[in-house]
């Protein structure tokens, strides 16, 4: 897993991305504040990786974390999603997905899953 290494941004994700930082919805601050900011890692919010727009992106640990609302469980975003998680898997990243549900009702085994994940792939690091 090398944390060092390019990964390609497409320009206007870059300026949406920044829009999306300033309008977070609640789900994502509460992960933000009260979990991410206390793992061992780094992470970055509304990060691009090609045209993609993920929620949360440690690269020393290669995972993302997309926090889901209600949107995308239809057919389209299932299959956006899906196609999604194909490109970023290209590049060796995980990624983690959690509701919005999940986020109110099982806050502490949401933050423990994803820390378990960020000390698993970061233990061979030097």
């Amino acid at each position: 897993m090398s944390r060092e290494r390019y990964l390609p941004q497409d320009p206007q994700s870059l300026i949406r991305a920044k829009e999306l930082r300033k309008n977070s919805t609640k789900e994502e601050n509460h992960i933000w504040y009260d979990c991410l900011k206390k793992m061992p890692c780094h992470f970055y919010r509304q990060y691009v990786i090609e045209r993609y727009i993920v929620d949360f992106f440690c690269p020393k640990a290669d995972i993302v974390i997309e926090i889901d609302g209600s949107q995308h469980f239809d057919d389209s975003a299932l299959e956006y999603d899906r196609r999604r998680t194909e490109t970023l898997n290209r590049y060796g990243l995980l990624v983690l997905r959690y509701t919005n549900h999940q986020i109110h009702t099982e806050f502490d085994a949401v933050c423990n899953d994803i820390y378990n994940h960020v000390v698993q792939r970061t233990k061979s690091l030097p």
